[in-house]
């Protein structure tokens, strides 16, 4: 696999308390809801998290603290599995040895204006749902009811597009949307399937969270030997976080369900198989010899001439 593009990826169920109410909600809907610094429950929210991050999340923290997507990854998040199949997902760090936010502040939140999609709903939880023979999913919302949480007191009144709106979410689901889509879309699969193998979860944490890691294999001679990227379309990909992670969306579709995306160049195809066709003999060759070897070991205790402690050429 010298030449593969994947060469070295490798390195809901809801509860009896949920906060979340089951009703769900259209955008229209109008709830009762205000946070303020006044509140009697300020920063509450912050001091036990449990925040999934999309990548839009990561590329904006990330850039704000002027870290790469790997630094960052590795500094603020923890990995988690999204289903059963082990898709890589990744949360919020909290406090060493605590659940509070690192962002929280006693003013407010550290990083506000570049706060996680999570962050910004609250208190409406998005829910996305598709079902098989659909392409794209549905949308609606939830309303987050905890018991700390006064803001539900306060006298404003509003719908949840407008909170959406002023909450500056309507933008991070547009950019998120493409992504939503992908989970969906594996969740939906289901074992028809069968459980994929590590390198298309390594592919998939790449793509969707290590945006600059994505970014050197995209450029790689690899990856341009396989695929034909105009030279115009590939300057935009190296100099442009937001077009590369919507480029790794459909590039994801591609290489995971099939929907053509790229070109190939000629004889790539060709290349590849005859890659997998080596390696096969390779690791055929190596079962082999480890097989002899094993045989030999099993027959080494075997009685020699000699052994019996007879003299060469007697009879015992």
């Amino acid at each position: 696999m010298e030449n593969s593009p994947f060469k070295n990826l490798a390195e809901d169920a809801p509860f009896e308390l949920s906060p979340v109410m089951p009703t769900m909600l259209a955008g229209d809907k109008v709830i009762q809801f205000r946070c303020h610094k006044d509140v009697g429950c300020w920063n509450a929210c912050c001091s036990n998290i449990d925040i999934t991050l999309t990548p839009y999340d990561i590329l904006r923290l990330k850039n704000r603290l002027e870290m790469s997507s790997g630094e960052f990854l590795k500094e603020y998040t923890v990995p988690y599995e999204m289903d059963q199949d082990g898709m890589p997902g990744v949360k919020l760090r909290a406090v060493e040895g605590g659940t509070a936010c690192r962002f929280m502040k006693p003013e407010g939140c550290g990083v506000y204006e570049d706060r996680p999609t999570a962050c910004r709903y609250y208190p409406v939880a998005l829910l996305s749902m598709r079902n098989q023979d659909e392409y794209t999913d549905r949308t609606s919302f939830a309303l987050v009811q905890e018991k700390h949480c006064l803001g539900h007191q306060e006298p404003r009144s509003l719908t949840i597009d407008e909170y959406r709106q002023e909450q500056g979410v309507d933008v991070y689901d547009e950019k998120g949307r493409g992504w939503r889509q992908l989970v969906l879309k594996r969740k939906s699969a289901g074992p028809g399937i069968g459980k994929p193998p590590a390198i298309s979860n390594q592919l998939f944490f790449m793509v969707s969270y290590d945006i600059d890691r994505f970014r050197a294999f995209v450029a790689s001679d690899a990856f341009n030997k396989t695929y034909d990227v105009p030279l115009e379309v590939m300057a935009t990909l190296l100099a442009d976080d937001e077009a590369l992670m919507e480029f790794g969306y459909n590039f994801l579709k591609h290489t995971l369900f099939g929907e053509k995306f790229l070109e190939e160049r000629d004889g790539a195809y060709e290349q590849r198989m005859e890659r997998l066709k080596a390696k096969a003999e390779k690791l055929r060759a190596e079962y082999l010899a480890g097989r002899e070897a094993l045989e030999d070991e099993k027959y080494s205790d075997a009685p020699r001439p000699g052994d019996c402690g007879c003299g060469d050429g007697e009879r015992a």
